[in-house]
């Protein structure tokens, strides 16, 4: 017999994501909506770190967790739920950019930055907001790649090993797009020779 309800838990804090999982894997769609309530902050939170317009937003995160219930099956380790949601919403983010950034420069798409004031939290101390301002007033000319590993490491404050799962690319890959995308911090930050 399949339930139709989650499982009661001693704790009250719900079933855990593997227990989600599982059960999301069996068809339930309570379980899938647990998964999404339980990390669409992550998502939200990560799309709207990479791309310009809340509709975009709203449309990366909603194609992601489409694609993480549809593969649910390829999840080695259901408790890692989050980290694999997470690394879905960044691959899909670096597709989307990648192809916007061809369309700007076919003249199919205009350009649209980031809104930085929806980035920043209101108690950001300043000079986190001043970094962040410039990092985002230039970061829409880098290559998706490096783009979206710098904004996991200065914006989300990940560490190698955590960008390298997320992007889904070796620890060395990751070390060479950081020292790129800060290559071209440091070149747009020098004022322009005359």
């Amino acid at each position: 017999m399949v339930s139709s309800s989650p499982p009661a838990t001693k704790s009250g804090a719900g079933p855990t994501d593997a227990a989600l999982v599982v059960a999301a894997r069996a068809g339930e769609g309570w379980a899938q909506e647990a998964l999404f309530q339980r990390h669409a902050r992550l998502a939200f939170g990560l799309a709207h770190r990479f791309l310009p317009r809340e509709l975009d937003v709203d449309d990366l995160v909603q194609d992601s967790f489409l694609y993480a219930f549809q593969h649910l099956d390829r999840l080695e380790n259901p408790q890692a739920f989050s980290a694999w949601l997470g690394s879905i919403v960044v691959r899909t983010a670096g597709k989307r950019l990648r192809r916007q950034r061809l369309l700007t420069r076919l003249g199919f798409a205009r350009f649209a930055p980031v809104d930085v004031e929806s980035v920043i939290a209101r108690s950001a101390p300043p000079d986190v907001v001043a970094e962040l301002r410039a990092l985002y007033a230039v970061i829409d000319r880098f290559p998706a790649d490096e783009r979206i590993a710098l904004i996991l490491r200065r914006v989300e404050g990940f560490e190698i090993p955590q960008i390298a799962i997320y992007m889904k690319i070796s620890e060395s890959t990751v070390k060479r797009r950081l020292r790129a995308a800060e290559a071209r911090l440091a070149r747009y930050a020098q004022p322009n020779p005359r």
